[in-house]
């Protein structure tokens, strides 16, 4: 069997709210909810399982999803139309902004509970 990622945890101050607003940007599906996991399922079949966890106890951590050039355009005018702050990179030194790195777009937004999120259209640095 070859490895590969089956789910991973994302903490979360509220696990609902941060599976919806991811679900909702990206089109994507909620899965029942399972014991303290509420996951979203992705396209190669891995979950985001967020779970909530009390407040001072989530690490941010940095998500990264490879999109298509229309997935792209829906996600990121859901985006602007909630107001949410994005990036053209991940230390936020360029807000308002998107990339285009490796001939690709590319945008960093916060999530519910400060992830960093990611959306690109093109694998970085020619990695598939």
């Amino acid at each position: 069997m070859s490895v590969e990622l089956n789910h991973t945890i994302i903490h979360s101050r509220d696990n609902r709210e941060s599976a919806e607003f991811l679900a909702h940007l990206l089109g994507l599906t909620i899965g029942a909810e399972w014991g303290p996991f509420i996951p979203v399922v992705l396209a190669n079949g891995v979950t985001l399982d967020f779970a909530t966890v009390p407040a001072g106890s989530i690490t941010v951590q940095h998500y990264a999803f490879l999109i298509s050039e229309a997935e792209f355009d829906t996600a990121f005018g859901r985006i602007e139309e909630q107001g949410i702050d994005y990036y053209a990179d991940p230390h936020r030194r360029h807000p308002g902004e998107i990339n285009h790195n490796d001939g690709g777009r590319g945008v960093y937004f916060p999530d519910p509970s400060g992830h960093g999120m990611e959306l690109i259209t093109r694998p970085y640095g020619g990695w598939s």
